[in-house]
C-alpha cells in the first residue's frame, strides 16, 4: 500500500526533514509505511522551492529491515523468543507513552569534511568483510524531550536508478542500476535512551559497515553489514522514533533526516585520486 506524503520542510541548506506523515491524521505507523520499496530515493537534486516528496513507502516490512539493536545486532525476523518475552514484561512497557512535546533537530558532525568530499565526489570503499564509512556518519540531536525515550536508526538507500563509471576524471552515468539487495535499518545499540542522554553526546554509527558480499544478506558475516552495489550512488538516512521499547518500532511514528552532502558512490577501490588523497590525510 502506498501513501501520499506531504512535502518535507527543509531546515537550512543541507538537511531535509521528512516526517512521512499522510495528508490526514497526525499519527502514522511505521509498519504501514514499510511495505514496498521504491527503486531509488530521489534526494540528490532538491528543487528550487526546497521541497521534496517521497514516492511511496520505504522498504520491506520493518521486521525484515531492522538490525543492530544490540552490539551484535538484532534481527526482528529471528525475534521469536524476544516477542514471547514481551508477554512477561510489565504491560505498561508496551503501552503508548504519554503525550510529550518535542521539536527534534539533527545536526551533521564534521560537516566541513563531508562538504570537502562532496565537492570531489564522495567514494566509499566496500569490501567482502565490511568496511566502516569514511567520513564517519555522526550527528547531534537537539529539541528532544529530556524524559521521553527515543530509538535512533540509520539506513542507506539507493540515490537513483543509475550505474556509474569514473571517466575523464569525473563520474558519469554508465547505464541502468543493478538490482538492489533488500536494505536493512541499523538500530543504534544504545536504543532506547532518554532524550537527555541522546542530546548529551554525539550519536555515532561507527559499527555500521558497507559490504558487497551478497551472500551476507542474512547477516552471517556481520549483522552490522549493509550490502551495496559497487559503482552505484547511495544516500544515508537518519531516523528518530519516539518509543520506549524496540518491540514498538513497527507501530511507531518516526522522523527521517537526510543530509545531501553525505551521498556517495560505492567502490571496491578509490577511483578519484583527489578523494583518495583526502582520505589518506584525514583517515
Amino acid at each position: 500500500m502506498n501513501f501520499l506524503m506531504r512535502d518535507p520542510v527543509i531546515q537550512g541548506s543541507s538537511m531535509a526533514y521528512h516526517p512521512f506523515i499522510p495528508h490526514r491524521g497526525p499519527e502514522f505507523a511505521m509498519s504501514a509505511m514499510l511495505g514496498h520499496q521504491p527503486p531509488f530515493f530521489p534526494a540528490l537534486a532538491l528543487p528550487p522551492s526546497g521541497s521534496l516528496s517521497l514516492p511511496g513507502a520505504l522498504g520491506k516490512p520493518i521486521m525484515d529491515q531492522l538490525m543492530g539493536a544490540t552490539d551484535t545486532g538484532l534481527h526482528f525476523s529471528s525475534l521469536g523468543h524476544q516477542a514471547a518475552a514481551a508477554h512477561l514484561r510489565p504491560l505498561k512497557t508496551l503501552e503508548p507513552e504519554e503525550e510529550v512535546e518535542d521539536d527534534p533537530k539533527v545536526h551533521l558532525e564534521a560537516k566541513e569534511l563531508w562538504e570537502l568530499f562532496h565537492k570531489k565526489g564522495t567514494e566509499m570503499v566496500i569490501t567482502k568483510s565490511g568496511r566502516r564509512m569514511f567520513p564517519p556518519f555522526k550527528v547531534r540531536c537537539t529539541g528532544l524531550d529530556k524524559k521521553a525515550k527515543y530509538i535512533l536508526l540509520m539506513d542507506i538507500v539507493a540515490a537513483d536508478d543509475c550505474r556509474y563509471k569514473f571517466h575523464n576524471s569525473r563520474w558519469m552515468v554508465a547505464g541502468k542500476a543493478d538490482p538492489e539487495m533488500p536494505k536493512r535499518m541499523y538500530i543504534h545499540p544504545d536504543s532506547p535512551a532518554t532524550g537527555e542522554q541522546w542530546m548529551s553526546k554525539v550519536v555515532n554509527f561507527h559499527k555500521l559497515k558497507l559490504t558487497n558480499n551478497i551472500s551476507d544478506k542474512h547477516g552471517f558475516v556481520s549483522s552490522t553489514n549493509t550490502i551495496l552495489n559497487s559503482m552505484h550512488k547511495y544516500q544515508p538516512r537518519f531516523h528518530i522514533v519516539r518509543a520506549n521499547d524496540i518491540l514498538k518500532l513497527p507501530y511507531s511514528t518516526f522522523r527521517t533526516y537526510v543530509f545531501p552532502e553525505t551521498d556517495f558512490i560505492a567502490v571496491t577501490a578509490y577511483q578519484n585520486d583527489k578523494v583518495s588523497s583526502i582520505t589518506g590525510s584525514k583517515g
